[in-house]
């Protein structure tokens, strides 16, 4: 089938090279002229699809990426992979009205459109399928086929990838769904059909809701153990044993990425305008979280006060990490980058390092720490935000004056606190 992938980034890069490699012609349709540019000579900007992998759809010319909605034409199926972020603190789904305008003229009877950006339910009957059936003049469920699939990426997951993720499929119709799954059945191992659209997006939404409000309840966990002089890590060591009833969750410097502090607004902003109900566990889930990279700055400043009777304006600091998770370059959302900025704020003296990120993107150096000119050493404190595997924590803890660890993966010394 000629498919096309409207979107290149996190999500929509990997379904469309998945598509190519099992056979079906591509099209990745994305407006960002650099980004098709580097596309185009095999450059890949996504960590979960490597160069060579996009090097060989390119040459066997089973994928193509393009900034022409020309392109778009004669599509079996298209798959709409646009992010949906919040401005202003409510949800933004100007990019898929957008994809939906480009998408509606190129529509032809037979065809399918999926939406996989991740929002509230009603979305896709009644924002999406208006404008493409406006901009076609055709009719969803008649004469195409609508569909929605929510994305399940975590980027730089080796165990749990595209392919092998269980894949929710919903369609306006019993033979929209049936054309759905027709599609990710040849590109997933799994495909999970849903009763209706609403119960699809709802799912996914609930999903990242789930993990957000656990983070939440640890993140309160954490700050409450500290004021009580518990350990809160060999705390939720001990629970982890019990085998049922109950899933490990760990503290952090707050929550990022493309999803969690972004999807569970788009559901209580939803109930709130649509039927004016408040989702006060994840407004309060919301409101812990987002104040975490401050929790982490005051534990900073204390410790430094405490050990050094110094204050953190002109303190010198390495803050290791920027990405939101570790093997990753994404640093959408991420509380690491919050907390590095709050502290310059205070007028202290920040080094970030992230061995996967560029010097350009954010300040950050594109060197694993200590590389530089700079030893850990020389640092009044180091912050361990964010823990990639190139980070040396057994030379970290000989070297380092102070590290506050913030994820809980060295051993707690005189000198390192945990959070």
């Amino acid at each position: 089938m000629h498919i096309c992938v409207l979107g290149q980034g996190y999500v929509g890069l990997p379904l469309a090279v998945r598509a190519a490699e099992v056979g079906h012609t591509v099209t990745g349709y994305e407006p960002d002229r650099a980004r098709c540019a580097a596309l185009a000579a095999g450059s890949s900007y996504v960590e979960d699809i490597g160069d060579d992998r996009l090097q060989a759809v390119l040459g066997s010319d089973a994928y193509h990426a393009s900034s022409d909605p020309q392109d778009l034409k004669g599509f079996d199926v298209a798959v709409i992979t646009v992010p949906t972020p919040l401005t202003d603190r409510a949800p933004d789904l100007s990019c898929v009205r957008d994809a939906g305008r480009v998408l509606a003229e190129w529509i032809e009877p037979g065809a399918t459109v999926v939406l996989e950006s991740t929002t509230h339910p009603g979305t896709t009957r009644d924002v999406l399928i208006p404008l493409l059936e406006e901009g076609s003049g055709l009719v969803a469920g008649r004469d195409f086929h609508v569909g929605f699939s929510p994305e399940r990426i975590d980027p730089g997951n080796a165990d749990w990838r595209l392919e092998n993720t269980p894949k929710i499929v919903a369609g306006l119709t019993e033979g929209c769904l049936e054309r759905v799954k027709e599609f990710y059945d040849t590109v997933t191992d799994v495909t999970v059909p849903a009763s209706g659209l609403e119960e699809a997006e709802l799912a996914k939404v609930f999903e990242n809701t789930y993990r957000h409000v656990n983070i939440a309840l640890v993140n309160e966990l954490s700050r409450m153990a500290h004021t009580l002089g518990v350990d809160v890590w060999h705390t939720l060591e001990l629970a982890a044993t019990k085998p049922f009833g109950f899933t490990k969750f760990l503290p952090g410097p707050g929550v990022g990425g493309h999803c969690l502090p972004i999807d569970p607004v788009y559901l209580s902003h939803h109930v709130k305008a649509r039927h004016g109900q408040t989702f006060r566990l994840i407004e309060l889930a919301q409101d812990i979280n987002e104040s975490q990279p401050d929790y982490v700055v005051r534990r900073l400043q204390d410790a430094l006060s405490r050990r050094f009777r110094r204050s953190v304006h002109g303190a010198r600091v390495l803050a290791l990490g920027a990405a939101y998770k570790p093997g990753t370059s994404d640093a959408r959302q991420s509380p690491a980058v919050e907390v590095a900025d709050r502290l310059r704020a205070m007028g202290a003296d920040v080094t970030v390092v992230d061995p996967y990120l560029p010097v350009s993107d954010g300040g950050c150096r594109d060197i694993p720490f200590g590389a530089g000119t700079d030893t850990v050493g020389d640092f009044d404190a180091v912050v361990l935000l964010t823990p990639h595997g190139e980070f040396d924590l057994v030379r970290l803890a000989a070297e380092a004056a102070y590290v506050l660890d913030t994820r809980g993966v060295m051993a707690a010394a005189p000198h390192i606190e945990r959070l």
